[in-house]
C-alpha cells in the first residue's frame, strides 16, 4: 500500500461544549455512535483503522468487500462503523463483532452487517488533502463516495444552527450521541481537539454498591451504579468515573465506612463470587482478558445505602451508554428511590429519514 497519507493517522477529535455553537461559518453533523474508522485504499488493498491504532479490518470482512465498490481506487476517509437496527443504532451489537474466532467473526458479519458512514476524505488519487479547508475536502467526498450501496453512507450536514438543533434532539431515539460543529475552512489535524461536540446530558440518581480500584492502586477508579426495576431488584446500570488523583484518595476514606460487611445480602453477592473465580482462573466475568486489554475487572462491593447523583449522557439496552460523572452524593434520597423511572424515554428515530437527509443536505459545507 502506497499513498499519500498513510497509516496509522490519529483521527482529528473534539472538545465538549455545553450549548450548540451558532459563530459564522461552522457545520453540524450529527454524531454517530459507532467505532471511529479510517479506511485506506490502495487498489485492491483496504485497511480498516481504529483511532487506537488497532486494525479492525479483520472483524468486518463485509465492509471490506462493500467498500471496495463504494469508494475510488485509491483514497483514505474518515468515518464511522455502526450496526444500524430497525430500533436505531446498536453499539452493543457492534462490540460483539470485536471476536477472536474468524468462524464467529464470518458468521457475525452475515448476521449483523456493519455499516459505513463517511464525513472526511483525508487523500485522493495522489493527493494529500489534509491541509485543504473541509467545505472543499466534504464536496470531493459527495462526489466519490457511492451511496447507492447499502451500507455505505454519507454523513447529513448543515450550516443551519436550527436544523443542528433539531438533530440534537429528533435524532437521539435513533441512538445518536448529539452534534458535531467544525469550521467550513478547518484543515484535517491529527489528534488535535479542534472540532467541538455537543452531546446529550441529564443526571440520575443512584445506588452505589460497589467500586474499582483505581489502575494504580491508590485510590477509587469507579463507583458502580444502579437502579432499581419494579420488582425491586437492583440491576448495575454502569458506573462513575474520570475522578481527579485528590477525589480519588478522598473517596477511599469516605466509602470505607460502607465497605464493612458489604457483602452480607449484597443484592450482587453473585457477581462477587463470580468475579473473584475469575480473577484465579481468568474464565469468568469480571476477570481479565484479551478484550478488557488487560484490565482487572475485580471490584470491592459496598452496603447499598448511599445514594448519587450522575449525569449521564443516554441510556441503552437499560444501562448507560458511556461512563457517568459524579455530580454529589445525596444524602437526602433514600435507596429505594432510585429507581429506572426517572430515567428520560426517548422516542425512536427512523435511520432511513436520516439517510434521506444526508442526501439532500449535500452542497451545504462549501
Amino acid at each position: 500500500m502506497l499513498l499519500p497519507v498513510m497509516p496509522p493517522v490519529k483521527p482529528m477529535l473534539a472538545k465538549s461544549v455545553s450549548d450548540l455553537p451558532r459563530d459564522p461559518g461552522l457545520v453540524f453533523e450529527p454524531k454517530w455512535d459507532g467505532f471511529r474508522c479510517i479506511v485506506f485504499r490502495d487498489g485492491p488493498e483496504i485497511e480498516l483503522g481504529s483511532r487506537n491504532d488497532r486494525p479492525l479490518t479483520r472483524y468486518f470482512p463485509e465492509l471490506v468487500e462493500l467498500l471496495g465498490k463504494a469508494l475510488p481506487p485509491r483514497c483514505v476517509v474518515d468515518g464511522e462503523i455502526v450496526v444500524v437496527t430497525e430500533n436505531g443504532l446498536d453499539f452493543d451489537t457492534l462490540q460483539q463483532r470485536l471476536h477472536p474466532a474468524a468462524s464467529r467473526v464470518n458468521k457475525l458479519a452475515v448476521e449483523t452487517p456493519a455499516s459505513f458512514v463517511g464525513f472526511d476524505l483525508l487523500a485522493l488519487g495522489d493527493e494529500d488533502l489534509t491541509g485543504r479547508p473541509f467545505a472543499q475536502r466534504r464536496a470531493l467526498l459527495e462526489s466519490v463516495l457511492d451511496g447507492s450501496h447499502a451500507g455505505t453512507h454519507l454523513t447529513p450536514i448543515t450550516a443551519d444552527p436550527e436544523v443542528a438543533q433539531d438533530w440534537f434532539t429528533r435524532f437521539e431515539g435513533a441512538g445518536f450521541d448529539g452534534v458535531m460543529a467544525k469550521a467550513s475552512d478547518l484543515a484535517y489535524l491529527q489528534d488535535k481537539r479542534v472540532m467541538l461536540k455537543i452531546k446529550h446530558e441529564r443526571t440520575a440518581d443512584c445506588v452505589v454498591a460497589g467500586f474499582r480500584w483505581h489502575k494504580d492502586g491508590a485510590g477509587v477508579g469507579s463507583l458502580l451504579l444502579g437502579l432499581f426495576d419494579d420488582e425491586g431488584n437492583l440491576h448495575h446500570v454502569g458506573v462513575a468515573s474520570s475522578f481527579t488523583a485528590a477525589r480519588r484518595t478522598e473517596l477511599v476514606e469516605e466509602l470505607a465506612p460502607l465497605r464493612e460487611n458489604a457483602l452480607e445480602n449484597h443484592p450482587w453477592r453473585s457477581w462477587a463470587d463470580a468475579a473473584a473465580q475469575a480473577k484465579a482462573d481468568g474464565k469468568m466475568p469480571g476477570g481479565v482478558s484479551r478484550w478488557t486489554g488487560g484490565k482487572d475487572l475485580s471490584w470491592e462491593a459496598l452496603r447499598p445505602e448511599l445514594v448519587a447523583e450522575v449525569r449521564y449522557e443516554h441510556v441503552m439496552a437499560g444501562r448507560f451508554r458511556h461512563g457517568g460523572r459524579l455530580v454529589r452524593f445525596r444524602s437526602d434520597r433514600t435507596p429505594a428511590s432510585c429507581t429506572y423511572a426517572q430515567l428520560d424515554e426517548v422516542a425512536p428515530a427512523e435511520l432511513a429519514d436520516i439517510f434521506a437527509e444526508a442526501r439532500v443536505s449535500k452542497g451545504t459545507a462549501r
